[in-house]
């Protein structure tokens, strides 16, 4: 057999030893949280890349290597990948600083033991390479970062410096919470819950869910009250729960063509904008083309990438999201189908 190299001893192994990158089949219920398939990462890498934090075992490997390259400045993102590491420790001995936090923490390694089956299961390639004890240790630390980040954001907006750069910097926090939605980044949303259920309601009166939809700012959206697996889930969710019930009854022919916006609206048909930007419900009547707005930003791209490629892994056959972006693929075929649904509204531009 061919060795492998072991990413933390540098020794070598037989095939046989876990690696990173090897999936685990056959999946099961739990199984969640998945590396973006190659097809859908190439044609843009850095829609699925963190840029700051590393959050999870996908890319444990990541941390590894931030870790092995400390004192080396010639690569930027690692740079960030370390300064976030050693961010992780400050909000967990700031954690613990709370009352009971020192027991509290405690617990949370117990929670995490016991429910470690779970935790791995819910990824499709094998964690199993992270032993148990770098494996609690990282989903401790990971999970508090989500839980203090959220926390600290949750709080009015402070009129001085706190001393923490993730709160006094609207960049870096920006850009956390970009990294915190992507699809290889998540943990299970079970164990948050289970973790900081009894914590957060001490401190804000709310439960974990609260707070994380209040955090994404989907309080009064519909769908927000649904049960979710992980954050990308929830981007999902609060979309596809604008499309009513009696439609995913109806039978639909699969659609491979269509005018593009420009040529239907030649033909005679009206475009109205509908004012929920989550919205994915397109309907057609009496001449009438309803269409969401769609609002194109700088995280338009990177939200709608990692939500298509959870339904491609997870939601195959509802793969509601993608669908609708197929159809505005369909919709805008040139520069004059753009100007024409900007106009109509229902494309919105921030540059």
């Amino acid at each position: 057999m061919d060795p492998l190299l072991d990413l933390e001893s540098g020794t070598n192994h037989e095939l046989s030893k876990p690696v990173p990158g090897v999936w685990r089949v056959p999946t099961t219920d739990l199984c969640c949280i998945y590396r973006v398939p190659n097809c859908l990462r190439r044609v843009s890498p850095e829609s699925y890349t963190p840029q700051s934090v590393l959050i999870g075992p996908l890319h444990y490997s990541l941390k590894l290597q931030a870790l092995k390259s400390r004192g080396d400045i010639t690569n930027a993102r690692l740079v960030d990948y370390l300064n976030m590491e050693e961010h992780k420790k400050f909000y967990l001995a700031e954690f613990a600083k709370r009352p009971e936090g020192k027991n509290i923490i405690d617990g949370f390694k117990r929670v995490i033991k016991e429910d470690e089956a779970v935790i791995r299961a819910s990824y499709l390639e094998s964690t199993a390479w992270i032993k148990t004890p770098k494996f609690v240790e990282m989903i401790l630390h990971d999970s508090v970062f989500i839980l203090e980040f959220m926390l600290r954001r949750s709080v009015e907006a402070a009129t001085e410096k706190t001393g923490d750069p993730l709160i006094d910097e609207p960049c870096l926090a920006q850009e956390i919470n970009r990294d915190l939605i992507l699809l290889e980044n998540q943990i299970p949303f079970f164990i948050l819950e289970k973790l900081f259920d009894p914590t957060v309601s001490k401190l804000r009166e709310k439960t974990f869910h609260q707070l994380t939809i209040k955090h994404f700012e989907f309080q009064d959206e519909k769908g927000s009250d649904a049960k979710f697996r992980h954050f990308t889930d929830l981007l999902r969710r609060v979309r596809v729960e604008t499309v009513p019930d009696h439609a995913f009854e109806r039978c639909y022919e699969s659609m491979y063509q269509m005018y593009s916006a420009d040529k239907l609206d030649g033909g005679g048909i009206k475009f109205e904008a509908v004012e929920n930007p989550l919205s994915v419900l397109v309907t057609f009547e009496k001449g009438v083309l309803k269409i969401p707005k769609f609002l194109a930003d700088d995280d338009a791209e990177i939200t709608i990438r990692n939500i298509m490629a959870l339904e491609q892994c997870h939601y195959p056959f509802n793969s509601h999201v993608s669908d609708y972006i197929m159809f505005l693929d369909f919709l805008i075929d040139t520069k004059e189908d753009v100007s024409l649904l900007v106009e109509k509204g229902n494309i919105f531009i921030l540059n």
